[in-house]
């Protein structure tokens, strides 16, 4: 969106809820920059297409809230809360929201790029058609979420639970599955080339049945049984 997209700009500043939800009551586009909302309960309230630039949101709740089309740029998120928030087509890019919930959100076409995200709980997450690149998100729970055809490009989920995720026809780019949670996952015809298998036993590795991966990953598979490869 273009300033002139807006109908109100913010810049700088504390806000409590009774000042976003003044806006939010009016219908108001708004684009705020700079601003510190940490801690601040915004649940519940419709800030459809607003704009939050280098933003303090650490433990600031959303809960519930209408966050449609919504853009996050920048801004430093940790431990905040989007518990049943509504953000479908909503764009997080840069920043921080180690430690953040989405639990139970509606994610589908959510744009997650270049931020990080260690820690996060997207437990019961509607994830549709989730766009991700460089994004960190080790040590995550996202248990059940669809990645199906998805191109994953630098994503981190070193030691995060993925149990249940559906990865058929994914491709993976310069990411990590090492030491994930991968209990029940989908990966046919994926393509795994692009993924660090670390500590992946061979013994698990019929959960990759249908999956297309490079002879030197077979070959760490194999050496773990501690036979050599020539």
């Amino acid at each position: 969106m273009k300033k002139s997209d807006f109908d109100r700009h913010l810049n700088g500043g504390e806000f409590a809820r009774h000042d976003i939800e003044a806006l939010s009551g009016d219908g108001l586009r708004v684009n705020i920059v700079g601003a510190g909302l940490q801690g601040v309960d915004l649940s519940r309230l419709d800030l459809s297409r607003w704009r939050f630039e280098s933003c303090d949101l650490a433990g600031t709740s959303f809960d519930r809230s209408s966050l449609e089309e919504a853009v996050f740029v920048s801004c430093r998120g940790a431990a905040s809360s989007f518990v049943g928030a509504d953000m479908q087509e909503a764009v997080i890019e840069g920043g921080d929201f180690h430690n953040a919930s989405f639990l139970g959100a509606s994610l589908g076409y959510l744009r997650l790029l270049r931020c990080k995200a260690t820690g996060a709980n997207f437990t019961d997450a509607k994830t549709f058609n989730i766009h991700m690149e460089e994004v960190k998100l080790s040590m995550t729970l996202m248990p059940k979420a669809s990645f199906r055809k998805s191109l994953l490009k630098k994503i981190d989920f070193t030691e995060a639970d993925l149990a249940g995720c559906d990865f058929r026809e994914a491709v993976f780019e310069d990411s990590s599955l090492r030491n994930a949670i991968l209990d029940d996952c989908r990966f046919e015809k994926a393509d795994l080339r692009g993924a660090d298998l670390g500590g992946i036993a061979l013994r698990d590795a019929a959960r990759f049945k249908g999956a297309v991966i490079s002879s030197d990953q077979a070959a760490d598979l194999v050496r773990q049984l501690g036979l050599k490869v020539e």
